[in-house]
């Protein structure tokens, strides 16, 4: 991994976002805003501020809007469009085996399309010395999805899907909330990730997530994916008008990014 950091992200948008309805009934879940910024928005100009220059955005539903939204560049950072034509009947890692040409072309961010988010989330994932790295942050009661488990050395032991507080004991690990950001290495993406994506897109199993993918790549292939702990950078995954509110509340005052695009 470059000190410097990955050049290249991938983000994933191209699902329907249904549990976010009505409004996602005419424009894409990237595109809802929080206080006027657009969750892709503050996801580019956060990769562009840590010195990405080139982005996939992985798009389906409502593509087109996304891709006025973005045009071909956002400030400095080029854009580039892989579409899923399977969208609607699809999970997140059947979008991120359609980008795996940009996974292959070295270092690279990966994001999911729902969550919004301060740039330090991504410093965090750059200052972590480990190759390969997720965000993370501590789980709470009010919290609901994927959830890790960390060894005694730090490292990332174990994913737990659909957690919620109830899965929150006094006498059971401690659990904490996948972010939906990564660092991954372009060593790991070429012998680990891609390969793995290409055996299970190529069995059928087209509707499994990232987590899955990578929980099952942490429990029986030996990818060493490092925490970069985040217990104190604003985040929210944005998945219900509930989810919205809460995010509005959160970066209140927040310093809106702007649109610039070049179509």
């Amino acid at each position: 991994m470059t000190a410097e950091g990955p050049k290249r992200a991938v983000i994933l948008a191209a699902g329907v976002g249904s549990r976010l309805r009505p409004l996602t009934d005419m424009r894409p879940k990237p595109l809802v805003e929080v206080n006027g910024t657009s969750i892709l928005h503050n996801a580019l100009g956060a990769l562009e501020a840590v010195g990405v220059e080139e982005v996939t955005l992985v798009v389906g539903y409502r593509k087109d809007a996304i891709q006025y939204a973005c045009g071909r560049r956002f400030n400095m950072v080029a854009i580039k469009y892989v579409e899923s034509l399977a969208y609607d009947h699809t999970g997140s890692a059947y979008s991120l085996w359609l980008a795996r040409d940009a996974l292959l072309s070295g270092d690279c961010f990966v994001l999911e399309g729902d969550v919004f988010f301060e740039e330090d989330a991504l410093r965090h994932l750059l200052h972590n010395a480990a190759t390969d790295v997720a965000a993370i942050a501590p789980f709470d009661a009010s919290m609901e999805g994927s959830a890790v488990v960390l060894t005694d050395c730090g490292l990332i032991s174990e994913f737990r899907m659909r957690q919620t507080g109830a899965n929150l004991t006094s006498n059971g690990p401690r659990l904490f909330k996948t972010m939906n950001l990564l660092r991954l290495s372009a060593s790991t993406l070429k012998a680990t990730i891609v390969p793995a994506l290409d055996e299970i897109i190529g069995s059928g199993v087209t509707q499994a997530y990232t987590e899955q993918l990578l929980s099952y790549l942490v429990e029986f292939r030996g990818l060493q994916l490092a925490p970069a702990r985040c217990d104190h950078v604003r985040w929210y995954e944005i998945d219900t008008p509930e989810d919205l509110q809460v995010a509005e509340q959160l970066f209140r005052g927040i310093q809106g990014r702007g649109l610039p695009r070049e179509r």
